[in-house]
């Protein structure tokens, strides 16, 4: 990582080029950060779905989170539509992890097997 000083005296745009990645210095067009940090993300995975309902940083309102996909964004996205769907509710996906709302944990373990992944209920 480059010290503070080098950050903050990096070049964010060219006349040649337009606007400069921050991170590899390539011009924006050039930039494989995005598909970097997404190969790393897929490589940490050990192709365990972890299912676990949170409240915590949301009013007391319970989500089910899945973490521990091994897709990739584009499909994570597909998947978090197909199991919203099933649920009936609202979602997202944040950082790798998708969110749906309310306590689903049994409907979507049995759904998530049935399409053949390993999964395990995580927390309490």
């Amino acid at each position: 990582m480059a010290s503070l000083q080098d950050q903050l005296r990096g070049l964010v745009y060219s006349t040649e080029h337009g606007d400069i990645c921050p991170n590899c210095r390539q011009p924006q067009d050039n930039c494989r950060c995005a598909e970097l940090a997404e190969q790393e993300r897929l490589a940490t995975l050990d192709g365990i779905v972890r299912i676990r309902r949170e409240t915590s940083g949301r009013k007391g309102k319970g989500v089910t989170t899945l973490s521990g996909v091994p897709l990739p964004s584009t499909e994570l996205k597909a998947l978090a539509k197909a199991l919203k769907k099933r649920c009936g509710t609202g979602g997202s996906v944040q950082d790798g992890i998708i969110e749906i709302q309310g306590d689903h944990r049994e409907l979507l373990k049995a759904e998530l097997e049935r399409l053949g992944y390993t999964v395990k209920l995580a927390g309490g």
